[in-house]
């Protein structure tokens, strides 16, 4: 099996059957999507004239997606794309569109390492328990808890606002 940081040449034969010479075993599309996923990188050359089509078989894979209804392009952005070509601007296109996505995942690493990998579960969890909380203060059994214990409230406020002093420092050290 070849290395994961190695580039993987996967030959494409006349019966439309991919090889990966890496692991000298037959892929298909789907593997070649999960391939790429996790980060491997390969090329698509024709097995009989070594010409590259490493980009008509990319673009196969996003046709296969989009039409198992893995719907990621907009149908207006569709639009745009097919219009740019033939145009004075098609050149300027590509370098765009890596530029563009390299500003996306460079965001999108910054938001993990910001709010780590499970922010929406853990946004979840805290409106589950304030609400929980909440719950508790109207119910006639809170009040009766409530004069019982003093102060014990102030105490869950108080670790309410440190959470959101940090979450505020989380997001302000994004917008740097």
């Amino acid at each position: 099996m070849a290395k994961s940081g190695a580039k993987v040449t996967i030959k494409k034969y006349a019966n439309r059957r991919l090889y990966d010479t890496g692991s000298s075993t037959y892929v298909t599309l789907d593997r070649l999507a999960e391939m790429i996923r996790d980060g491997r990188d390969f090329e698509v050359v024709d097995a009989k004239t070594g010409e590259d089509i490493t980009h008509q078989v990319l673009t196969q894979i996003i046709v296969e997606e989009e039409a198992r209804g893995s719907t990621l392009l907009p149908v207006n952005f569709l639009r745009q794309l097919i219009s740019l070509y033939g145009g004075s601007m098609q050149q300027m296109v590509p370098q765009y569109l890596e530029k563009a996505m390299e500003g996306f995942q460079s965001n999108q690493a910054a938001f993990r390492d910001a709010f780590g990998q499970n922010i929406f579960s853990e946004i979840a969890k805290r409106n589950m328990e304030m609400l929980q909380q909440a719950g508790r203060a109207f119910a006639p059994s809170a009040a009766a808890a409530k004069t019982d214990t003093p102060g014990g409230s102030s105490s869950e406020v108080e670790q309410l606002k440190a959470e959101l002093e940090a979450l505020k420092a989380k997001v302000d050290k994004l917008t740097r």
